[in-house]
């Protein structure tokens, strides 16, 4: 097992409202990392990203920018992604993570046809994640949290599309053998997805929801949020060895 750090690269902050709860890194934490076992960068507020050969994986959190914004901090996190993906490190984006990583490698992002997606959904696995390492063994239905307007329109090329919902058509991919992208929130907790409905109310009026209804239906994702011990697991078995330096 690969005892080094895990980087968690933030890219944004929680909303006001549930910042008394900490920060996206504390959230990933809670479901599966002990604080002495990561690495925190803030890429939004300009800190450098480190060379990635120190650690055994990387988590990418959300945020409420946007992909297509194309902002400085965030091609210059695709770009060091794409290098990291292509070496072989694992890596696990969140929503925001999620459409980064596919536009990293290939993909594409922009606003859902389907509108804002928000509260505790329903996934469909597809077919192939019966062999994913992270998937396998999971029923072909359960919940996750999710709250999003863009997502990924189009997945990598030679990627493979995970899970779906009745909004989205791409929920999960992985790409090559180690590198996933999941747009719901395994770190989030029922306090957590309430509180981004009720702070995402007026957005979800205009996209004709509920904000009431879909806060009443919150309910616990325990499987979702299993996908991120998962990933720790598996990435301390997948970079046991040390992974080769690209020129």
């Amino acid at each position: 097992m690969n005892p080094a750090p895990f980087l968690i690269v933030e890219t944004g902050r929680p909303v006001p409202p549930l910042r008394r709860y900490g920060r996206f890194p504390h959230w990933i934490r809670v479901a599966g990392l002990e604080e002495h076992e990561t690495v925190v960068v803030d890429v939004e507020h300009g800190d450098a990203l480190p060379d990635p050969h120190a650690f055994a994986g990387v988590l990418v959190t959300g945020s409420a920018a946007f992909v297509t914004d194309h902002a400085d901090w965030s091609e210059r996190s695709a770009a060091w992604l794409r290098q990291t993906a292509h070496a072989g490190l694992p890596v696990f984006g969140i929503c925001y993570g999620h459409q980064l990583l596919a536009h990293a490698l290939g993909g594409e992002v922009a606003y859902n046809p389907a509108g804002r997606e928000s509260g505790t959904i329903e996934l469909e696995l597809q077919p192939q994640a019966a062999q994913d390492p992270l998937f396998q063994g999971l029923p072909q239905h359960f919940a996750a949290h999710a709250t999003h307007l863009q997502t990924v329109l189009r997945a990598p090329e030679g990627a493979q599309v995970l899970a779906r919902s009745p909004l989205d058509g791409c929920h999960a991919f992985r790409w090559g053998r180690h590198a996933w992208g999941v747009q719901f929130h395994p770190e989030f907790a029922t306090h957590h997805m309430r509180g981004y409905v009720r702070a995402r109310a007026d957005c979800i009026g205009r996209h004709g929801g509920c904000a009431r209804t879909i806060e009443r239906a919150v309910s616990a994702a325990p499987l979702a949020r299993q996908l991120l011990r998962r990933f720790v697991r598996q990435a301390r078995l997948s970079s046991a060895q040390p992974m080769a330096k690209q020129g």
